[in-house]
């Protein structure tokens, strides 16, 4: 999904792409780790309209290849290492997707195509604008119309896309010279419509400061026999496996709810779906058989290990975006 919608990198997009080292390499040819790197980000780049990844993406996939900046390669070596540091940015972003923005201008075609949408659009900029409710703003005023439209209607920051000022430039919205409603719509229509052919040109991708929760991390507790019962244990710390079922369910989800954001699971400070989310899995436990009986360690174990499957499921579903500021 595109034109301001958000769009998930996950690594999905990389699995299809055919790795190969540029035609200028020879056979005899000796590649170093950090031009290597440097070559595959740049086609990643290219399947993401020119977007880099952020480093910490990059820095993790490196080490999971174990591809040192001063690694000597010869074309052979070089052309899998390739492959699998593209992978390992694949495998990075399932664990950890980022969350973009792709402004190619068709949030502001949609404005732009829909007379009666375009025109209320218009009216509330002005009306927002219009502070004093003169019936009058000046030209320069249409900058902050912009900044009021931002990414979330296809806007991008002035910092990433320094052409708008050129734009605005070139159609006068400058200076103190007033206008009315109609006029100001008249002036907003052209400064859009060129912003939007710009962006379909030279699209512009905005990292989100949104975080994805799909159940990843979580998951990854379920390969690793040690790390499922190191954290089982811990679960356990604090509980009294002899009690009955129902108290130990919930203290499990006590602590789940104050420690899970350690191991893959959402805030439930995040929003409301989180709450709904620890609902849905702690009623299912309900469900499932009576609740008046004395756990053993071993039922215990399996009924930690029951919930947290759960979880992983539903996350996988139906990932979780919170806010990284959450």
């Amino acid at each position: 999904m595109s034109g301001g919608g958000l769009t998930i990198l996950d690594g999905t997009q990389l699995r299809s792409i055919n790795p190969v080292l540029p035609n200028t390499y020879t056979t005899d040819a000796i590649i170093s780790g950090a031009e290597l790197v440097k070559i595959a980000d740049d086609q990643i780049s290219s399947s993401f309209y020119n977007f880099s990844l952020p480093e910490y993406i990059k820095s993790d996939a490196v080490k999971r290849v174990n591809l040192d900046s001063v690694t000597q390669l010869d074309k052979q070596q070089a052309e899998s290492k390739l492959c699998e540091y593209i992978f390992a940015i694949a495998d990075e972003l399932k664990d950890d997707p980022v969350i973009v923005s792709v402004l190619d201008g068709k949030s502001l075609c949609i404005f732009l195509e829909d007379e009666d949408d375009f025109a209320m659009l218009a009216e509330n900029l002005f009306t927002d604008l219009d502070v004093e409710d003169t019936g009058k703003i000046t030209k320069s005023e249409t900058r902050n119309a912009l900044l009021h439209m931002g990414v979330e209607m296809g806007v991008p920051p002035f910092s990433e896309f320094t052409h708008i000022n050129d734009i605005l430039k070139k159609h006068g919205a400058e200076g103190d010279e007033e206008l009315g409603q109609a006029q100001f719509a008249e002036l907003l229509q052209l400064v859009l419509q060129e912003l939007a052919d710009a962006l379909a040109e030279k699209p512009i991708v905005i990292i989100q400061n949104v975080k994805i929760i799909n159940g990843s991390k979580l998951r990854k507790f379920f390969v690793d026999e040690k790390q499922l019962n190191n954290l089982i244990e811990k679960v356990s710390q604090d509980i009294d496996v002899s009690k009955d079922k129902k108290w130990c369910v919930e203290k499990t989800r006590k602590f789940l709810e104050e420690n899970g954001s350690q191991i893959g699971l959402p805030s439930t400070e995040a929003n409301e779906s989180v709450v709904h989310l620890f609902d849905q899995v702690f009623s299912d436990v309900d469900k499932n058989g009576k609740n008046d009986y004395e756990l053993g360690k071993d039922d215990f174990r399996a009924l930690v290990k029951d919930i947290l499957e759960n979880f992983a499921q539903q996350l996988d579903t139906n990932p979780v975006f919170h806010g990284l500021d959450c």
